[in-house]
């Protein structure tokens, strides 16, 4: 069974009568047009999406003009193409320049190398930072001449709220490193920069049957590893943080090394924990407790660190359709715009954003997309994306979304395995975006004709087997585009690669695709 019956724009324009009450005369599509419609019908007519919901949407990306629409205005769970919407309405609120600051700071009298008072460790939410960025804070710290602290270690998160989960999530994603707690103080395992998780890593042992070896990265007792992996002939290994805690339980067998991303719970207090140990590396003995506050208005600086700006950012952001930075900076939106760092008022801001750049229907739950309560349509993707090729910003932005069939992380990001060998390949600059069930494609590509045109493409409830190469086809076939002559697309389009997993590649640890 076909899709429901899109509206080919073009078709039919009527012409204006004369005033001699001339008859009017439909106005033909180009050739180039009529083609292309009917071949994403037949894409489009895949048995896949037979019981799924499909809308999709091509225009010119100059003049506006639709040149293919099905179901245009219908809401769809967009997953990661809601990453366009935030990461849009980020560098546009906080600017290209926006880095990311955390502080020492410091309460009391100094009494030679004694600080009479407490230390205070203060987040803004940096999602770059590695434990050995807060080592190289702590050995300032120690630079400043401080080596005993008689009063307490503050973690001082209020820059954000205590809210360390978005709404709708699904509680059996939370130990996964891609729905990540979100704290104003957190740090990352690695330059994907995933922050809120560390990388648990189990080797095989001395001998088959002996119990294996595991390590983290960064190396931190905050989580507890509970072993029972053994050495064996195969690898077959499940790594999972028990929910609520920070009980790690691994079982089964490894005769290979095998890594997991392991989301911590409360981030919060395992950044304390490195930083506290961080210090005592340095020779800073702190006499108090670890506790939570905000900082004194009249604490002196001892050190601090920033980020890198928002549009070096951008890259691992967008190009590895990285969550956590999405719900960061949404709470960072907030907290700019209304001075409250909260889901709900970053959300306000980005869709306060959103309707005055062409989309009026939308509803957003979260920044990445995660939620299956986000909605978007794809004319309004289209319409977005069209608005945003007049900002001033446009072009690091823009640089920033993964480019098909580049095998460079950083460039071809989660579309780098997608459409090699194609006229799309180093052409469609888009944003992939996956759940089960949930696929999308949305972004820019430009024509044989050298037209540059928008797209949106949105695949909602299949049952079975990935339709991304649907997505692909379609692409591939817009980079074939000419207005004026048709195109052998669907004997082309038959030599598009098809594989590639159902989920954002990635969010699948370590890289698989």
């Amino acid at each position: 069974m076909r899709p429901s019956r899109r509206t080919a724009i073009s078709v039919l324009l009527l012409a204006s009568l004369t005033w001699a009450s001339a008859p009017a005369r439909a106005i033909e599509p180009a050739p180039g047009v009529t083609d292309l419609v009917k071949d994403i019908d037949q894409i489009l007519g895949d048995a896949r999406l037979t019981p799924a919901r499909a809308g999709v949407v091509v225009r010119s990306a100059t003049s506006g003009e639709e040149l293919y629409t099905l179901d245009s205005g219908k809401i769809l769970t967009p997953a990661s193409n809601t990453k366009l919407v935030t990461s849009a309405a980020a560098i546009d609120t906080l600017g290209p320049d926006f880095r990311f600051t955390t502080s020492v700071l410091s309460t009391g009298r100094r009494a030679g190398s004694a600080l009479a008072g407490n230390l205070y460790l203060k987040g803004t939410g940096d999602p770059t930072l590695l434990a050995a960025d807060y080592d190289a804070l702590a050995a300032r710290v120690a630079e400043a001449g401080i080596k005993v602290v008689t009063g307490k270690l503050v973690a001082d998160d209020t820059w954000f709220d205590s809210v360390r989960l978005g709404t709708d999530w699904a509680w059996d994603d939370e130990p996964y490193y891609y729905a990540a707690q979100i704290s104003a103080l957190t740090a990352s395992p690695d330059t994907d920069y995933d922050a809120g998780s560390v990388i648990v890593s189990v080797a095989p042992g001395d001998a088959a049957g002996k119990p294996a070896k595991v390590s983290t990265t960064p190396e931190t007792d905050y989580l507890k590893i509970v072993n029972h992996a053994t050495t064996g002939t195969e690898t077959d290994v499940l790594v999972e943080r028990q929910h609520g805690t920070n009980t790690v339980v691994i079982t089964g067998t490894v005769a290979d090394g095998y890594d997991e991303w392991v989301a911590v719970h409360d981030p919060t207090g395992y950044v304390a924990s490195l930083f506290r140990k961080a210090l005592a590396k340095h020779g800073v003995r702190v006499l108090g407790p670890t506790v939570r506050e905000a900082t004194p208005e009249e604490a002196a600086t001892v050190a601090s660190r920033q980020s890198m700006p928002l549009s070096e950012l951008l890259v691992p952001f967008m190009k590895l359709s990285n969550n956590m930075h999405a719900e960061i900076l949404t709470k960072s939106i907030g907290r700019k715009v209304s001075g409250a760092g909260t889901w709900s008022a970053g959300l306000a801001a980005i869709t306060s954003f959103a309707r005055a750049n062409g989309m009026p229907t939308l509803r957003l739950r979260d920044g990445s997309g995660l939620s299956r309560m986000d909605g978007l349509t794809p004319g309004g993707i289209t319409n977005l994306l069209i608005a945003l090729r007049s900002k001033p910003w446009f072009s690091t932005w823009y640089g920033s979304l993964p480019i098909a069939g580049q095998p460079d992380r950083m460039v071809g990001g989660t579309l780098r395995s997608r459409m090699r060998g194609t006229p799309a390949a180093g052409n469609v600059h888009a944003k992939t975006g996956s759940l089960t069930g949930v696929t999308s494609l949305s972004g820019y590509v430009t024509s044989a004709d050298n037209e540059p045109l928008v797209f949106s493409v949105m695949l909602n409830q299949y049952l079975s087997g990935s339709p991304k190469d649907i997505e692909d086809k379609i692409a591939i076939r817009l980079a074939q585009f000419r207005r004026d002559t048709p195109v052998d697309g669907v004997t082309q389009l038959r030599q598009a690669p098809q594989d590639g997993p159902e989920l954002e590649c990635s969010w699948l640890k370590p890289v698989q695709c």
